[in-house]
């Protein structure tokens, strides 16, 4: 595919309008042969300043591991970003067309106590409605695919990000 592929997709993406404020995830990591791996949920709070859109990311686990990650994210053109995160080899690189955001860069992922250094190619699609974007991430090392990421970005509205917050709350003290 081609990020010009999608240009008059609808609803327009818009980085820093969508992800302003609450966004939710839920994902999962599928290897080469199409086994879930892992399972996850992040929280995701966008802070916007000019041009730029900070995203933190609180990961939660399915195997209780939690981490969380910081995205600097500037605009660079009208439709192109540049991004940094711990982790990132360099800086990430993206561009917006339509409804669809391509969005490259090389992570150093531990795995088993080892750090391997791969490259994900995201691809995000703003749904009818503006409230969901869909992401699907090819993971390779040396250009051979390890598997995919695909992720749901949703935004709540206040009542069910309360909700939300609550149902979290009562499963962490029951654990």
């Amino acid at each position: 595919m081609k990020i010009e592929d999608f240009q008059g997709g609808a609803p327009r993406l818009e980085l820093e309008q969508f992800f302003a404020g609450r966004t939710e995830a839920w994902g999962m990591f599928q290897d080469r042969f199409g086994s879930v791996r892992r399972q996850f949920t992040v929280d995701i709070e966008g802070i916007v300043k000019d041009e730029t859109l900070i995203l933190v990311e609180d990961f939660s686990y399915s195997d209780g591991e939690v981490e969380r990650r910081v995205w600097t994210v500037r605009r660079t053109g009208p439709d192109s970003y540049e991004g940094e995160a711990e982790g990132v080899s360099g800086k990430a690189r993206g561009r917006i067309s339509g409804n669809a955001f391509r969005w490259r860069y090389d992570f150093d992922l531990s795995i088993n106590g080892r750090v391997w250094r791969v490259h994900f190619d995201d691809w995000m699609f703003l749904q009818p409605g503006g409230q969901v974007v869909l992401n699907r991430a090819a993971v390779s090392k040396w250009g051979i695919g390890l598997g995919a990421a695909t992720l749901c970005f949703v935004k709540p509205s206040q009542e069910q990000a309360a909700a939300n917050d609550r149902r979290r709350t009562e499963l962490a003290a029951a654990e």
